[in-house]
């Protein structure tokens, strides 16, 4: 019982540091170097991102009426992080998450313009999200994912924008 204490205490010592260090693992082609949080990086996709950085996709209509654009969501980030679609044509999302262990997901809650999902992000198979939006605007998208009283991703910089126009 007396050990307990002691474990207890080494425990509540390590543990921020521990979490600190527990993040995305680059994939074995990614040379690993220090980077300031505002320089962009590539990940073991290749995608470039930084913090605060927009990156726009506006969606075009393919032959068969859907608009689709690929997402990847990695280390705190959404790449592309706003998308621009049109208003009453089918849209489909190809989600993947980027090389990692931490989890990640994407929500949009706008069931009033007929977007409204909440998707987990897997890297080994992508998900599609199809959706027809109904009202011209602009909608949140963003990782809800937090551990214990650390920031939310969302609060990192993983939350972007899909805005609906004519």
């Amino acid at each position: 019982m007396r050990y307990v204490k002691y474990l207890i205490v080494a425990l509540a010592v390590l543990l921020p540091f521990s979490i600190a260090a527990f993040g995305e693992e680059p994939g074995p082609e990614v040379k690993q170097e220090v980077k300031s949080a505002m320089t962009p990086t590539a990940d073991a996709t290749g995608h470039e991102h930084a913090m605060g950085k927009e990156k726009r996709v506006v969606a075009t209509v393919d032959a068969d009426g859907v608009q689709r654009v690929e997402v990847i969501g990695g280390e705190y980030y959404f790449d592309p992080n706003y998308i621009v679609v049109k208003v009453n044509k089918p849209v489909e999302l190809t989600v993947k998450k980027a090389p990692g262990y931490i989890p990640h997901d994407m929500v949009v809650k706008a069931p009033e313009a007929g977007i409204d999902f909440n998707v987990d992000l897997d890297a080994k198979k992508p998900d599609t999200i199809k959706f027809t939006p109904t009202k011209v605007g602009k909608y949140e998208m963003y990782c809800d994912k937090k551990l214990l009283f650390f920031k939310s991703h969302k609060d990192r910089g993983m939350h972007g924008m899909i805005e609906v126009v004519e």
